[in-house]
């Protein structure tokens, strides 16, 4: 078990605004550094999970102080929620393998109970997909919908009732659209390099399937507003520009040099396997909930506009 130690940041002096003690896990992920960042820069103390040295360091640099431990450490969890003022996770681990998602479970579970140990209400924000709304073409995507069964994320939508079931917290689930901004996002990175490689950029059939992306700034402003003015519930956060994939598809070719192909949907999932049909699917969101509750807009640029104006590059690996 490992011992519950915060190595502390070495920027000091007096913080603007009102402070709030702030432990995040994912703290240097892509949507993690960007909410420290966030979080710091409002004045915040922000204490986050490192699982390694490097980490450590990168924490510090941005300002916040690094508690050495893993996620797998419950004890470690339950008492860095314990002594904070909010809490949010942020770690992602895509593998979804059954040890992950376990390891997933048991860290929402010793998050909120630590949070919830004094009875105080402590805002637990925890970061969820709306692709746990599932493929069904006429689905229900408000929030109070009730989920299927069958999704890209099943393990998010059981966390999420650990979450809300919670006991002396302020529970709050933020469904989030694609997350994009600042070069960053490991599908279009990940579609951005596979064009390179291969010189095609491809998408589904007709492509005219949309999904409703976030901005990563949009969303750390989201993730504030919440900390702020804690209204416990579940919130989608997307932003006011939808996209198609045939459009990413176009405008991915433009950066790439790469030429827009439509490939079947037995072809995708030949080479895809299950994620073809996350690919194919349709993910139009609303964020009227958010926007009420906390007072929120969202203002990032579109995606397209993003990939287009050279806010994502080819990955030096595949760059000619």
């Amino acid at each position: 078990m490992s011992e519950f130690t915060v190595v502390p940041t070495p920027r000091g002096g007096a913080r603007k605004g009102t402070e709030m003690k702030v432990f995040i896990t994912g703290g240097t992920g892509y949507v993690g550094s960007v909410l420290v960042e966030h979080l710091v820069t409002a004045g915040h103390e922000v204490s986050a999970l490192a699982r390694s040295e490097a980490s450590g360091a990168r924490l510090a640099a941005a300002g916040a102080a690094a508690v050495r431990g893993e996620l797998a450490d419950a004890a470690l969890l339950r008492a860095a929620a314990e002594t904070a003022d909010a809490v949010i996770h942020a770690a992602v681990d895509y593998t979804m393998s059954d040890t992950a998602n376990a390891a997933e479970l048991a860290a929402v579970t010793a998050l909120t109970e630590g949070a919830g140990a004094a009875d105080a209400g402590k805002p637990v924000v925890y970061t969820s997909t709306g692709l746990v709304y599932g493929f069904a073409p006429e689905r229900d995507t408000t929030e109070d919908a009730k989920l299927p069964e069958a999704s890209a994320q099943p393990v998010k939508a059981q966390a999420e009732r650990i979450v809300l079931g919670s006991a002396g917290t302020t529970p709050i689930v933020v469904r989030a659209g694609l997350v994009y901004g600042r070069g960053g996002s490991g599908l279009l990175t990940g579609l951005i390099g596979s064009a390179a490689q291969t010189g095609a950029a491809t998408y589904i059939e007709d492509g005219e399937n949309t999904w409703s992306p976030i901005h990563v700034d949009d969303l750390a402003a989201l993730y504030l507003a919440a900390l702020a003015n804690p209204v416990s519930g579940v919130y989608n956060a997307v932003g006011e520009h939808p996209f198609s994939f045939r459009e990413l598809a176009e405008a991915i070719a433009e950066l790439t040099g790469a030429k827009p192909l439509s490939i079947p949907f037995e072809t995708a999932e030949q080479q895809l396997g299950a994620f073809a049909h996350v690919l194919r699917s349709t993910s139009t969101l609303r964020a009227d909930k958010a926007r009420a509750a906390f007072g929120w807009a969202p203002s990032g640029a579109p995606l397209i506009d993003e990939v287009r104006a050279g806010g994502y590059r080819v990955p030096a690996s595949v760059a000619s």
